[in-house]
């Protein structure tokens, strides 16, 4: 499929066309949850993968599934738990009827993986789709497969249970861009959910993107001109939750354990180019920084016994530090 238009001014118009259409085709299926939609939506096509901590029953899986149907991407969900180990992830090589090797690939193979309740997995299984995430490709016997592009990986874990649950180390969080927060929805909504789904008579979503299309956009949004002073102001919001580093914020030393390293930095920039973007900008300023920072910072940053002690969580010490620059 060959996509063309006049400059990308008149591209970008296009995108934020599509991706209106993409969130009315999602909405005849998924009531409420707007936030989190774009999230996901924005974590994909910043080429990036996410992170969503929510209780289960919350439509999770019939999420994904639906924006998969709307962008015509292939679509794996896999079912996290104790004993699985990296080959049900990745594959394995069989003896074929020529007695020959042959690797058959696993469900990580997909635009779209799913992958439930991460925590529930040891960490040798956790690391193995970590690894396939940040390259983007499988190893088997000194062969690599390269995975589908785009290729997306959305995690989730179940923050009320912890017995028996293998939490991903804080540095493995920091492969994910974004750490999304999912919540009930509200009591119309969920009336609205009730009503829509008891009869088994669910609408089906129509295809809005192509894979092409995707990707096109993908890479239209890499040429999307940032400021320096953008820069600066994702760098300095990044190190300002450094404790005892000579940028760090007060609220950093004082309820800070670890702050956020250069990952950070460049996810607050890749993130508030795709929200700028999606929003009709043509560049990204302060405040889509802002809009993506609570999603980008929450998973990289440690509070301490005192901020515990004195309730004070991470989204407070977020807002302190963006409201401070």
């Amino acid at each position: 499929m060959d996509i063309q238009f006049k400059n990308d001014v008149e591209a970008i118009e296009a995108f934020v066309k599509k991706y209106a259409e993409l969130k009315t085709e999602i909405g005849k299926v998924i009531v409420g949850q707007d936030e989190v939609i774009k999230n996901i939506l924005m974590a994909m096509f910043s080429r990036s993968h996410a992170l969503l901590i929510g209780v289960p029953g919350l439509a999770k899986t019939l999420m994904i599934t639906t924006i998969a149907k709307t962008i015509n991407l292939t679509y794996n969900r896999i079912q996290f738990t104790p004993d699985l180990m990296p080959s049900d992830i990745m594959g394995t090589e069989i003896l074929d009827e020529n007695r020959k090797f042959k690797f058959v690939k696993g469900p990580i193979f997909a635009n779209i993986v799913l992958a439930d309740e991460i925590n529930r997995t040891p960490p040798k299984t956790q690391s193995a789709l970590l690894e396939a995430m940040q390259e983007r490709s499988v190893s088997m016997n000194g062969v690599t497969y390269d995975l589908p592009n785009p290729f997306f990986v959305l995690a989730t874990q179940n923050p009320i249970e912890q017995e028996g649950t293998y939490p991903l180390p804080e540095a493995q969080q920091d492969r994910f861009m974004f750490n999304i927060y999912l919540d009930y929805p509200t009591f119309n909504e969920e009336i609205d959910i009730v009503k829509s789904t008891i009869h088994g008579d669910m609408m089906e979503p129509k295809q809005v993107l192509t894979i092409e299309e995707i990707i096109f956009y993908q890479k239209l949004l890499q040429k999307i001109p940032i400021a320096d002073n953008i820069y600066q102001y994702a760098v300095k919001l990044a190190s300002s939750t450094r404790p005892d580093t000579a940028n760090a914020h007060p609220w950093a030393k004082d309820y800070l354990s670890w702050g956020a390293g250069p990952r950070a930095s460049q996810f607050l920039i890749i993130g508030a180019r795709t929200h700028a973007v999606l929003n009709g900008k043509f560049s990204p300023d302060i405040e889509d920084v802002k809009a993506v920072a609570h999603n980008i910072l929450r998973h990289r940053i440690i509070k301490n016994y005192k901020a515990e002690a004195e309730g004070i969580t991470i989204e407070n010490i977020i807002d302190k530090l963006m409201n401070s620059l």
